[in-house]
């Protein structure tokens, strides 16, 4: 039964790692080794509890080791290899991942997207990320990447919240007639207005998606009217005698594409003047300069940002739809990778920065012998990656993770590609120390969760291959 619930659960372990994004097949293997001893551990009578203290305080023994041993990056070069390395080995993968994060910045905004070519190309273009995503996950259209796509869509930005069905109605039909999708972003959109434009995708077909504006008070009408300037659109407001009934179809934005997820929203190719845009930057840099309090300089950067800094095109090329979609996720996990080895750094790879903390779990205090145990499970996981890499290259992997404890460096690893032990970090073979962290951390939540788990309901795997038998009504709908 534990099988049939790691099978059909592990697909959305991902979610489970959405600082991180990647380090699924390590947290797969630790999974596995603490689940298996912790279930010996519980049939043998072990205290669960003690059990349970003994796993979290191995784990957190081991993250503190971690931070000791961390390096920062920060050179092209070293970010090339973290994308190299989280993209199977693709080094021109890695190599526009540096690119990229040059162009737009550590903290600028890179997207993933099919590509019309055989090779992987990369192209900054004008745009703007919001940090707000769907309000419903009844707007998603890609149901495998959780996303809500939109091409060339009105967008109508609006400083209110948005209840009443009737106030959309004229927009709508604006976006049906001339065959467009719709983007709305407002304070919130709730109610009947919420409800009618999720039954316009399902029943109408019509792509719309509705997200609420980003930040607070000042600081949000600030936002929609950066956003307004970049997309050529109006801010509908009653300051200045607009409202929602009267919008006509000057008054929206326009862009070429919009992505939204559960978390945030990039808007790319604003249909806004360049000369206008260019003139709001500059209000905001001589606002930087006239003000003489912090907070009010980092929100006028922090808009000058988005303004100006663009958003990096990373177009996955291809010969088919099959090799463009598996090249996509790596490319996901090379981005993912990247983003958090300059945020907390790296650690030797392959597996060694886990096997060389087992070292400080030798003498770990604990206050009872099931606690003990319960180290002891951590310091048998924590070889199972390197012995793992090593046994699937061929190798006896427990002869390899016997030899390296053996020694002191900790940077000496195993290379499986060519069967040699090297200095790991000078190889280029590293990895993020959060993918690393938090594939520990994620392994053994679910590892203790199921160990305590007496029964589990699951959901039948054939019923989502069914197409739902009709599309919600108004009253079924959670709003």
């Amino acid at each position: 039964m534990l099988g049939r619930i790691l099978s059909s659960r592990w697909p959305r372990l991902p979610t489970l790692l959405p600082p991180a994004g990647d380090g699924t097949t390590c947290a797969t293997v630790l999974t596995q080794a603490i689940l298996t001893e912790g279930c010996k551990s519980i049939a043998a009578g072990i205290n669960v509890m003690d059990l349970r203290n003994g796993i979290n305080k191995a784990v957190d023994a081991v993250i503190t080791e971690f931070k000791s041993r961390t390096l920062m990056i920060s050179t092209p070069e070293e970010i090339t290899q973290v994308g190299t390395i989280s993209a199977n080995g693709e080094r021109d993968i890695g190599e526009l991942m540096a690119r990229a994060m040059e162009k737009v910045g550590k903290e600028g905004v890179i997207t993933v997207v099919d590509g019309n070519t055989l090779d992987n190309e990369l192209e900054v273009v004008e745009g703007m990320k919001l940090t707000r995503g769907y309000i419903s996950p009844y707007f998603i259209t890609d149901q495998k990447t959780r996303k809500c796509e939109l091409e060339n869509p009105f967008i109508l930005i609006h400083d209110k919240k948005i209840s009443d069905m009737n106030s959309l109605l004229k927009i709508l039909e604006l976006a049906v007639t001339k065959k467009r999708s719709l983007l709305v972003v407002a304070e919130d959109v709730e109610s009947d207005a919420l409800a009618m434009l999720i039954l316009n995708k399902h029943h109408a077909g019509l792509k719309v998606c509705a997200v609420k504006a980003p930040g607070f008070g000042d600081n949000r009408r600030a936002s929609l009217d950066d956003l307004a300037i970049l997309t050529g659109g109006e801010v509908i407001t009653d300051e200045r005698g607009l409202s929602l009934d009267k919008v006509q179809p000057e008054m929206l934005g326009t862009a070429k594409k919009v992505t939204i997820t559960i978390d945030d929203t990039i808007i790319l190719h604003g249909g806004g003047d360049k000369k206008v845009i260019e003139e709001r930057c500059e209000q905001l840099r001589t606002a930087m300069e006239e003000s003489s309090a912090t907070f009010d300089k980092e929100k006028a950067q922090e808009r000058l940002s988005k303004l100006s800094g663009g958003v990096a095109v990373f177009k996955v090329g291809g010969a088919s739809e099959a090799e463009v979609g598996e090249r996509k996720d790596r490319v996901t996990d090379a981005l993912n990778a990247t983003r958090a080895a300059v945020e907390e750094g790296i650690v030797p790879g392959g597996g060694v920065a886990l096997l060389y903390a087992t070292k400080v779990l030798d003498n770990l205090q604990t206050q009872n012998e099931d606690e003990k145990r319960g180290v002891q499970i951590i310091q048998n996981a924590l070889k199972a990656p390197t012995s793992t890499i090593a046994s699937n290259a061929g190798f006896d992997g427990a002869l390899v993770h016997s030899k390296l404890l053996e020694q002191d460096d900790h940077n000496l690893g195993f290379d499986a590609a060519k069967g040699v032990y090297v200095d790991m970090v000078k190889a280029g073979i590293i990895d993020p120390l959060k993918v690393v962290r938090t594939a520990l951390v994620d392994a053994a939540s679910v590892s203790l969760l199921l160990t305590t788990t007496e029964a589990a309901v699951l959901d039948n795997p054939h019923d989502k291959n069914k197409s739902p038998s009709r599309v919600p009504d108004m009253d079924d709908l959670d709003l």
